[in-house]
């Protein structure tokens, strides 16, 4: 015969799953949300170091040819030779970027490209998230002189 006292009872009590459950809802108030703004902060980061690399491009352009391309032959002088004044003496065979083409910004526009800058011998611009000029926080643009 079993008597109570041995007998073992197995699962959790109502009280244990609330607790539980107050737990994980108490987490997921503070964790979640610094999740949701990881791609926001990988666009921007990815923005930041694609205008790097078109920046080491260009140097690389002016070491070859004693001049940045104009606003008007863009960054595609990059990987296809231009063909108006000023036409570059030694443009370098295979052009200056991997892949053969001007990367898009991350939210799928092009790179703005002014030569000569506002802020330098050339400036480059990503709009942000919203793709418009201006914005703040994640709709803030990502410019070229003021890259972290």
């Amino acid at each position: 015969m079993k008597n109570k006292a041995s007998s073992v009872q197995k699962g959790f009590t109502l009280i244990e799953l609330m607790v539980v459950m107050v737990i994980l809802a108490t987490l997921a108030v503070f964790v979640i949300p610094k999740f949701m703004d990881e791609p926001k902060r990988a666009q921007r980061v990815k923005a930041q170091v694609t205008i790097s690399r078109l920046e080491t491009a260009l140097k690389t352009y002016y070491l070859d040819n004693g001049l940045y391309p104009t606003t008007n032959q863009g960054l595609d002088a990059l990987v296809m030779e231009p063909n108006t004044d000023p036409v570059p003496g030694k443009w370098r065979k295979g052009g200056y970027l991997e892949k053969g083409r001007v990367p898009s910004d991350p939210w799928g526009n092009d790179y703005i490209y002014l030569s000569p800058g506002l802020h330098g011998d050339f400036d480059i611009i990503a709009y942000g998230q919203d793709r418009v000029e201006g914005g703040e926080e994640w709709d803030a643009d990502v410019e070229s002189w003021n890259l972290e």
